[in-house]
């Protein structure tokens, strides 16, 4: 049965396996029911609704991910993409929330387009090898940087741009502790290190005073007041164009390499090294995107703390149906969950990054031709803060230094238009 429902594999992974990944992913990613309706509430938007709106929208998601993709991974509104909706389209270009959930409605139809005619898959498979295993160890990088800030360990410096920060006490203190015992624990070879180390890390805040239990229980609010509030008169402005291209690029390329960064890394392609139910992934996720607009949200995305459950050696869609089951539990357990604080995760994702730091072995680093657009594919990760941006700096630089050098035989028609789009993206 667990075969058929999620693609669960007994000679792969166990169900103790499975269950620990979902709960260990959830923890890791639940900021995101605080961090979400925090951003989104500054349009204008009802923040209990938004709550409500986060918890459903990222458990129908997920829950279609187990079910359809069978793929261990969780999805919830991508938090860039809650800021961008937030703070530009809505603060700074000065439009109303109801046209931006018109535009992620948009985008998430235009989505589910792109992927049944298969030219998403289509885009991955242009993708050289020599970039996928640097997507891998990018993302690596960019979750253990995250995995810094969020433990205040790195913090803004004026002068610096970033900076150490007070590592003597409060979360990067605790930050450091939980690092150094989940490190052990892994090194050890303890069943569910990870999830132990959130768990042991929460509980040492404690007398820090930096969780702070508020009570277990509390009733979700109606999500009625940005339930399916669009707004029709501008969906044929160049405006509206503009919003919804920004939305389809960022979320395209972050899912993309999300996608394949972990897969790659979780040995979990085919002889072909081609990754098996892609367009499945593909789908759930503009679906999610879909119906997250009309539930009244921003963009639902692939998070990148779903690694975490892959480190835990979750291998198929059960890992995605006990994080979705977390979610559910949330919608009434919602303090509990959100007294983890983000320094107790923190550890993880940085120790995640060292996990998928290992697709860099797989780079020839003799060849310049490879290695270079490979380093920039990885650096610009963590440095630019942004996914999409390290793919398509590498992918630039990939086919310019190949072209430029007499080795064009390497290229595909698809490497070029890749290339072209990518150029354009910078200059529209």
């Amino acid at each position: 049965m667990l075969e058929k429902l999620f693609g669960f594999d007994r000679k792969v992974t166990s169900v103790r396996t499975e269950v620990i990944a979902g709960i260990t992913t959830f923890l890791t990613m639940a900021y995101i029911l605080a961090v979400n309706p925090n951003v989104l509430s500054a349009t204008g938007m009802d923040k209990g609704a938004l709550f409500t709106t986060t918890v459903v929208a990222s458990a129908f998601a997920t829950l279609l991910m187990a079910f359809y993709a069978k793929l261990p991974f969780s999805l919830a509104p991508g938090i860039g993409l809650s800021t961008f909706f937030a703070y530009t389209v809505c603060l700074t270009m000065g439009y109303t929330w109801q046209f931006a959930l018109t535009a992620v409605l948009i985008e998430g139809i235009i989505f589910i387009l792109l992927t049944v005619s298969n030219l998403r898959e289509k885009i991955v498979n242009a993708i050289p090898e020599t970039l996928k295993h640097a997507i891998g160890a990018g993302i690596g990088l960019f979750i253990s940087f995250i995995g810094l800030q969020n433990a205040r360990i790195i913090v803004n410096n004026d002068v610096t741009l970033l900076g150490l920060g007070d590592i003597t006490s409060g979360p990067a203190l605790l930050g450091i502790i939980g690092l150094v015992l989940t490190a052990v624990l892994l090194v050890r070879k303890v069943k569910g290190a990870l999830l132990l180390g959130i768990l042991l890390t929460t509980l040492i805040g404690i007398p820090m005073g930096i969780t702070r239990f508020e009570g277990v229980f509390s009733a979700p609010p109606s999500i009625e007041p940005i339930f399916c509030q669009f707004e029709w008169k501008q969906i044929f402005t160049k405006e509206m164009l503009i919003v919804v291209f920004t939305f389809l690029f960022v979320d395209m390329f972050d899912t993309i390499g999300t996608l394949v960064g972990v897969i790659t890394k979780a040995g979990m392609v085919d002889k072909d090294g081609k990754i098996p139910c892609l367009k499945q992934a593909f789908l759930v996720d503009a679906i999610g995107t879909t119906v997250g607009a009309m539930l009244g949200t921003s963009t639902i995305v692939t998070l990148i703390e779903s690694t975490s459950g892959i480190g835990e050696g979750g291998r198929s869609g059960l890992t995605a149906f006990v994080s979705a089951v977390c979610f559910l539990l949330a919608l009434f357990l919602a303090p509990f969950f959100l007294a983890v604080p983000a320094a107790a995760t923190a550890p993880v994702l940085i120790l995640v990054g060292v996990m998928m730091m290992g697709a860099v072995l797989k780079i020839d680093f003799t060849d310049y031709s490879e290695a270079i657009p490979a380093f920039i594919c990885i650096l610009f990760m963590p440095l630019a803060y942004s996914i999409s941006d390290g793919i398509v700096l590498g992918m630039i630089g990939y086919v310019l230094i190949n072209l430029l050098t007499g080795k064009y035989r390497k290229l595909t028609v698809g490497m070029y238009i890749l290339a072209a789009i990518f150029v354009l993206k910078f200059l529209i």
